[in-house]
C-alpha cells in the first residue's frame, strides 16, 4: 500500500490569496503581495519535506502576479480619473 503525500497548505492559502487578489480592489494588492510570499515558503517546504501541492503553488504564483498587475492598472486608472476630475 503507498501512502499519500500530504498537500501542503501554504501552497492551499497562497492559491486563495492569489485568486483574490484578482478579485478584490485594492485590498487585492495586499493578497498578491501575501501571495508571492506564500508560493516561496511553500515551495521550499514542498522541496524539503517531500509534500505535494507544487502545481497548486505555482497556480497561486501565477493568480498573484495575474492580480498583482491588474491592481497596478487599477490604481493607475484611478489615480488618471482623479487628475482629470480635479484639474478641470
Amino acid at each position: 500500500m503507498t501512502e499519500k503525500a500530504l498537500t501542503n497548505n501554504k501552497a492551499i492559502t497562497g492559491l486563495a490569496l492569489g485568486i483574490l487578489s484578482i478579485i478584490i480592489p485594492l485590498l487585492g494588492l495586499v493578497c498578491a503581495i501575501a501571495g508571492i510570499f506564500y508560493y516561496r515558503s511553500s515551495s521550499r517546504e514542498i522541496k524539503v519535506k517531500g509534500e505535494a501541492g507544487i502545481n497548486i503553488a505555482i497556480a497561486g504564483f501565477v493568480c498573484s502576479i495575474l492580480g498583482l498587475i491588474i491592481q497596478f492598472f487599477y490604481i493607475l486608472a484611478l489615480l488618471a480619473y482623479y487628475l482629470t476630475t480635479t484639474l478641470t
